[in-house]
């Protein structure tokens, strides 16, 4: 844990965090920041699915909550969408979001890169998921960080 507070500061968890919050004031979509060090599973997909699921992104109403998973050492991320999204949006929805992290995170800025795939990631929500007047926040906006 003493490496991710390192590399990620507090100024730097707090740009994270903000633009979480952006995010979600253009739609009714959940969104989570998962950061580690290493992806203990083969598979980052197959991680991304069990912080998914540690992190009840899977309970929100209507299943749109939205997963940034990071595992920075081994330079490998992924975007996962629940299956409300999943159900609506072409199947190359998150490719946009996902090229724009690769851009940033190919140069090591990972602070940059999630600040803009979580923007993007609203952006593009907010068509199938927009923004709700009685929107309940219903996931902590913060980070979590891995082992």
């Amino acid at each position: 844990m003493a490496t991710d507070s390192l590399l990620f500061s507090e100024k730097d968890q707090q740009r994270i965090i903000e633009a979480i919050k952006q995010a979600e004031t253009q739609t009714s979509g959940e969104v989570k920041v998962h950061i580690e060090k290493k992806c203990p599973a083969p598979d980052v997909m197959e991680r991304a699915k069990e912080v998914f699921l540690f992190l009840n992104l899977h309970r929100t109403a209507l299943q749109n909550g939205v997963l940034f998973y990071l595992a920075y050492e081994d330079r490998k991320f992924a975007v996962l969408g629940d299956k409300g999204i999943n159900e609506k949006v072409p199947h190359d929805f998150w490719n946009s979001t996902k090229d724009l992290l690769k851009q940033h995170f190919a140069k090591g800025e990972f602070i940059e890169g999630l600040v803009h795939g979580i923007a993007e990631a609203g952006f593009q929500l907010k068509i199938h998921f927009p923004y709700n007047s009685n929107d309940i926040n219903e996931l902590p906006d913060d980070i979590s960080f891995g082992k």
